[in-house]
């Protein structure tokens, strides 16, 4: 286990502080992963000091209003996060005693949270040894092991996620993922990667093959479709009708009555 005992090294140093780091409440866990997904951890952090002061715990969260919930959300985008983080609240609040379920078979069924999440709460939140697998740890672990194997494959999948469960020390399993995420964060960038700095240099095969610049292996991107939409804006006696987007699709839900002045 040379690589977890050099990467815990370089992470009791250089890991970077963040308000849910360290909680004791594995709700703080749960909503900081589902924050950070497709999202920075500077943009997460106030929104994550927010709504932990608006909806401190599960039955709290569970009891608001979707509106209340949609409206601590705003501007963070991908709204379907915040629903299903309120939905899933609701289910724990009834099933399971307002704590989340330590049965990680449980834990998945919960809305909003698949193999990843499963993995960083399991290892962050319960101390668990469970491996997990984000974009960071995805791009690590192909320049590691100079994966030629597409990453957003099945086949690449299972070759990762292999990876990230061979090198996991038994115990530490929170702060070696944690570190592969600081690690893939602010060294092993996706462009351009700092590899005088990385910790890990003497072992990545990447590195060592000259082909960092080209791992991860990736599909083509589809596309991005562009529409044209017509708006039109409707006042009646100082106030502004604001018509509600169906709940599925783009900014799902956002919308509402509002007064002026």
């Amino acid at each position: 286990m040379k690589l977890a005992t050099t990467l815990l090294k370089w992470y009791s140093k250089y890991g970077r502080t963040m308000p849910w780091r360290d909680h004791p409440d594995p709700y703080a866990v749960w909503v900081s992963e589902i924050m950070l997904q497709q999202t920075r951890v500077e943009t997460v952090i106030p929104y994550f000091e927010k709504w932990m002061k608006l909806f401190p715990d599960i039955p709290t969260l569970a009891a608001a209003s979707e509106r209340e919930v949609l409206n601590a959300w705003e501007g963070l985008g991908y709204y379907s996060r915040a629903r299903n983080l309120h939905k899933a609240a609701k289910i724990v609040a009834t099933k399971f005693n307002g704590q989340l379920p330590r049965d990680l078979t449980e834990l998945r069924t919960l809305p909003g949270i698949g193999r990843y999440t499963v993995g960083a709460i399991a290892s962050i939140a319960f101390k668990m040894d469970e491996p997990t697998l984000d974009g960071n740890l995805r791009r690590v672990f192909s320049r590691l092991y100079d994966v030629a194997e597409f990453a957003d494959s099945p086949a690449g999948e299972k070759i990762l996620w292999g990876l990230a469960a061979q090198n996991l020390p038994k115990g530490k399993a929170g702060d070696f993922n944690q570190a592969l995420m600081d690690l893939g964060a602010t060294i092993c960038l996706p462009k351009n990667p700092r590899c005088l700095l990385c910790p890990l240099t003497r072992v990545c095969k990447a590195r060592e093959n000259e082909t960092q610049e080209l791992r991860p292996v990736l599909k083509a991107k589809k596309k991005v479709p562009q529409y044209i939409h017509a708006a039109a804006v409707i006042v009646e006696r100082g106030r502004v009708l604001i018509s509600q987007r169906p709940a599925d699709g783009l900014l799902g839900g956002c919308g509402n009555f509002r007064t002026q002045g």
